[in-house]
């Protein structure tokens, strides 16, 4: 989803579709029309430069006519483009603007699951502070994780990722210039000599101070509840603390799994164009 703006089971209480709705709930929403179904969708107010946002584009008709140009099974079906109001049939899509974009609202407690509203955003190489899109959206399909898996993921998408950030701080750190030159012989000795005792003998003098580093940095953690969720009913638990979610489907989660079930070409966007009309529920 960085390079180019890149990036319901029967039985499931409604306590796992939904942050606590009440009778008093007052949140806006809005009914996304496509070709294929009707996805109604909930704002959470928590995000409220997003939320008022996405109304004035839905109301100013700004999405009207655009695609879901990106769909990827058991990930997300991506849409908002302006440019793919026009698009002709195979035309790369992706990179369309309104000019500006939104200073992310990451909340901790907003996450990924199953239905999720999020911003698309460009990579965090030319975009570090995550800043959104102000049109591009996508919402979740995902897919349900076993504690196993979600442990994988954890792992590997959201915790080695940040050790080696803090990794590549700490032996470019000037201070630890004699570390650092230790570091590349012992490289050199496990590529070419075939001998890694010296590389091995060197990370597990640096993987406490690591580790240290890493427990006072601020991290994403899944809590017992959004575990329960994602081994339940799902979602895309790697993009948490990297988007902003803004929102959430009450209902059409069926019409997110026909769109993520179309064919598409090498680019991700269906061979059969699904276009949307926005309308906001007073």
């Amino acid at each position: 989803m960085a390079k180019r703006i890149t990036l319901l089971f029967a039985g499931l209480t409604a306590a796992l579709l939904s942050v606590s709705f009440t009778d008093a709930d007052k949140r806006s929403r809005v009914i996304i029309h496509t070709s294929m179904g009707d996805i109604k969708v909930v704002l959470y107010d928590e995000t409220p430069g997003h939320r008022d946002n996405f109304l004035r584009i839905a109301a100013n008709k700004t999405l009207d006519s655009t695609l879901f140009h990106r769909v990827i099974k058991n990930f997300m079906i991506q849409g908002g483009d302006p440019d793919s109001k026009t698009a002709k049939p195979g035309q790369g899509l992706g990179n369309g603007t309104l000019g500006y974009t939104l200073p992310a609202e990451i909340h901790p407690a907003l996450f990924h699951k199953r239905g999720a509203l999020a911003a698309a955003r460009l990579g965090d190489d030319i975009n570090p502070n995550k800043e959104s899109s102000a049109c591009q959206f996508y919402l979740v399909q995902g897919q349900v994780f076993t504690d196993s898996t979600l442990d994988i993921i954890i792992k590997s998408r959201i915790d080695q990722p940040l050790k080696q950030k803090i990794f590549a701080a700490y032996i470019n750190d000037p201070k630890n210039k004699s570390t650092k030159d230790a570091f590349i012989r012992a490289q050199q000795r496990a590529r070419y000599l075939n001998n890694p005792d010296s590389l091995n003998m060197l990370s597990a003098q640096i993987d406490p101070i690591i580790n240290t580093q890493f427990e006072k940095t601020p991290h994403r953690v899944i809590t017992a509840e959004q575990r329960k969720v994602y081994t339940t009913l799902g979602g895309t638990p790697h993009l948490d603390g990297g988007y902003t979610v803004f929102g959430e489907v009450e209902s059409g989660l069926d019409i997110i799994e026909k769109i993520s079930l179309l064919p598409t070409d090498g680019g991700n966007r269906p061979n059969q164009d699904v276009r949307m009309w926005v309308e906001i529920v007073k």
